[in-house]
């Protein structure tokens, strides 16, 4: 393929087009179990058809579509059991993995965006893409102080297909729903929208990166390549070796899932307090475990791709730790305030403090212990018990609400934790939610801490 399929029709046929081979292929597996073939041999075989299907399309189109498919692939471990294999290797593919720009493409965007003499840059240039993203794809290079880079190029049209693909799969979302028990599809696409006139500037990345490289230069614990040079759709920035923490997933030892999972939390907490800024892309792609040492504790995470970010001048929000602190005290009462001060509960809404208690309480489990594993089945088990119309816990949920400031958030944080259980990392998530997260050691720490700083002078 040349490009990016840029003509909305195109588009839109191909995507509109999986309801109906769906539907098609239902029909077929009632056949086969009239003739006689077991559910379980049939429904797998659809399952693993549907998954077949579904991600083809979404990899050939890129743009939007391919990036709701790796926003998809981080709740993969919510997915029963029965229903992830097929989807499991399909969603993986989408996070490194896609159909590449031609080359005769490639060096033109670079002429348009570095000049005619673009090559003048570069000691050496890959015309083969080490990696394909949703909007752009990277080729490795050797810039002309002799540093190895990495060389983010942007599809020709991008812009429009991340548009078009988004106001589509909008109006599929009844499809895509099911994939994962207890995710709402139509707001998560309404925020992928309204992120899209950002990702696409790459100016606006770099000034993210350069926050967080410049913030994390020295630290013995977490690397963000420094970025090289960049105009709005190319982007050059310092090669980063490491192993892929898909790859952590698919087969690392313990220790390395482990230290992953470690450094994975540590990040989540910790970037928005020393940035400001807080990283909204985490898919295992964006990720690696580097290997600095025989010592697992002096391996580090390598972190890519800073197209969305979330901006949180004063970090995480101090509610999120006076609540999570409220709730592991027992204080219903206080919980419930706070959720309704914070917008979380309408003020028209009516609900029982010890109910909301007893709803939130699983789901914060990780942060009642000094290590918590973290596995497929825990997350499942939470999905299903939000989910299931049965449970109390879905009732419930459905009179919560997500105020619009929290909704990145709260979807970094669930995909955060969705990563986590494909890593099954033992992580003392607890430990680094102490330090980093406002709020949550309380005002006796912060104290505690302010004295000693006072001491010291």
């Amino acid at each position: 393929m040349s490009d990016l399929p840029r003509k909305a029709v195109t588009r839109t046929a191909r995507l509109a087009a999986l309801p109906l081979g769906i539907a098609g292929r239902a029909t077929l597996g009632l056949g086969k179990r009239i003739g006689g073939r077991s559910a379980e041999v049939v429904t797998a075989e659809l399952q693993q058809a549907t998954a077949d299907q579904l991600f083809k399309v979404l990899g050939e189109l890129k743009g939007g579509a391919m990036k709701f498919g790796q926003v998809l692939s981080v709740f993969e471990a919510a997915l029963p059991e029965e229903v992830a294999g097929p989807y499991r290797a399909a969603l993986t593919k989408l996070q490194d993995a896609a159909p590449p720009m031609p080359a005769a493409s490639v060096h033109a965007a670079l002429a348009e965006r570095l000049g005619k003499d673009w090559r003048e840059n570069f000691l050496s240039f890959d015309d083969k893409p080490a990696a394909a993203a949703s909007i752009g794809q990277v080729h490795r290079a050797v810039w002309h102080d002799g540093r190895e880079v990495a060389v983010k190029v942007q599809y020709p049209g991008a812009g429009e297909a991340l548009l078009s693909d988004l106001a589509q799969l909008g109006r599929v979302a009844w499809l895509l729903g099911p994939l994962i028990p207890g995710l709402d599809i139509k707001p998560l696409i309404s925020e992928l929208r309204e992120r899209v006139s950002e990702e696409l500037d790459y100016e606006l990345e770099a000034e993210a990166q350069r926050r967080h490289a410049e913030e994390f230069a020295d630290d013995p614990d977490i690397t963000v390549p420094k970025v090289v040079a960049q105009t709005d759709q190319v982007l050059v920035t310092e090669w980063l070796d490491g192993i892929p923490l898909a790859e952590v997933i698919a087969g690392g030892t313990q220790r390395e899932r482990d230290r992953a999972g470690q450094l994975l939390a540590r990040f989540l907490f910790a970037g928005p307090s020393r940035t400001g800024l807080l990283h909204a892309d985490p898919h295992p792609g964006n990720f690696r475990l580097i290997k600095d040492g025989r010592a697992a504790s002096d391996w580090r995470l390598g972190v890519l791709d800073f197209g969305t970010v979330d901006r949180l001048p004063e970090g995480l929000p101090a509610p999120i730790g006076d609540s999570l602190r409220m709730a592991l005290a027992g204080d219903a009462a206080g919980v419930l305030e706070m959720l309704r001060e914070e917008g979380f509960v309408k003020p028209s809404i009516e609900l029982d403090p010890d109910a909301v208690l007893e709803y939130l309480l699983p789901i914060i489990e990780p942060a009642t212990v000094d290590t918590f594993h973290f596995t497929r089945s825990w997350m499942r088990a939470q999905a299903t018990r939000i989910a299931d119309p049965r449970s109390p816990a879905y009732n419930l949920g459905k009179q919560l609400n997500l105020p619009p400031a929290y909704l990145l958030i709260h979807r970094v944080t669930l995909s955060t934790i969705g990563v986590l259980c494909q890593l099954s990392a033992k992580a003392p998530f607890r430990a680094e939610m102490l330090e980093w997260l406002p709020g949550f050691a309380g005002e006796s720490a912060a104290e505690e801490e302010l004295a000693e700083v006072l001491e010291e002078s």
